[in-house]
């Protein structure tokens, strides 16, 4: 996801509290575990925001493995909550679940420009919107949101783990272009690392990105001239 974080007073910590404790809520019904088959559709999902009014969200569908583009969507509305650190989720969630209704054709499985579990309360964005659509979902971010990890080697698809304080597992590191800053991947809903891994390296066809999320963004960028 593209953050867009202007300067906004402190959110009311009613607030705070209260989508804290959804969240808390909605952590509980995650689960890590393999897909059952292989993927005959995967789709990608970016959301951004166009102005501090406006967010804008893209799902693209491909089908799995040659990566064909069979459908794309996007769905604007207004933002419905200020910008607040560990919940932006709540702020993109319900125009993303608005856009993903859109499809016609529904994917096996959703990568998301996002986390998943690799986040402060194990909550990115990819893990909420796979609760909320009960879908497997994984997260892959160009930033780490929190975690520790070793730099992994400069060749393309070099991994190291990411990991909290305790040591235990995050996510991964993976080096998805030769030299470039790699990427954080995280499972978020019915889904596990190894898979999200494996379909990330899978959707790589000489960019940075991974084709999902690199065309999510692409027709972002396209549908945001519609909007003009």
């Amino acid at each position: 996801m593209a953050y867009y974080r202007p300067y906004t007073p402190p959110a009311d910590p009613r607030i705070v509290r209260d989508l804290t404790q959804q969240q808390e809520e909605l952590r509980t019904r995650v689960r890590l575990e393999p897909l059952s088959q292989e993927p005959r559709f995967i789709a990608g999902c970016d959301s951004s925001f166009p102005t501090p009014e406006t967010i804008l969200s893209v799902f693209v569908v491909l089908k799995f493995p040659s990566l064909e583009l069979v459908e794309k969507v996007y769905q604007t509305s207004t933002v419905e909550l200020p910008y607040i650190p560990g919940l932006l989720s709540f702020r993109e969630a319900p125009n993303v679940l608005r856009a993903y209704q859109q499809l016609h054709q529904k994917p096996d499985i959703i990568m998301v420009d996002g986390h998943g579990i690799a986040h402060p309360r194990r909550m990115g964005i990819a893990a909420h919107i796979g609760v909320m659509l009960d879908m497997p979902t994984f997260g892959v971010a160009k930033q780490k949101l929190t975690g520790v990890y070793q730099d992994p080697d400069v060749a393309k698809g070099s991994i190291s783990p990411l990991t909290d304080k305790s040591g235990d597992l995050l996510g991964e590191v993976i080096r998805s272009k030769d030299k470039v800053n790699p990427l954080f991947v995280s499972p978020g809903h019915r889904c596990d690392q190894a898979t999200a891994t494996r379909l990330t390296l899978a959707c790589l066809r000489g960019y940075k990105l991974p084709e999902p999320t690199r065309l999510a963004d692409h027709w972002a960028e396209e549908f945001k001239k519609e909007l003009r």
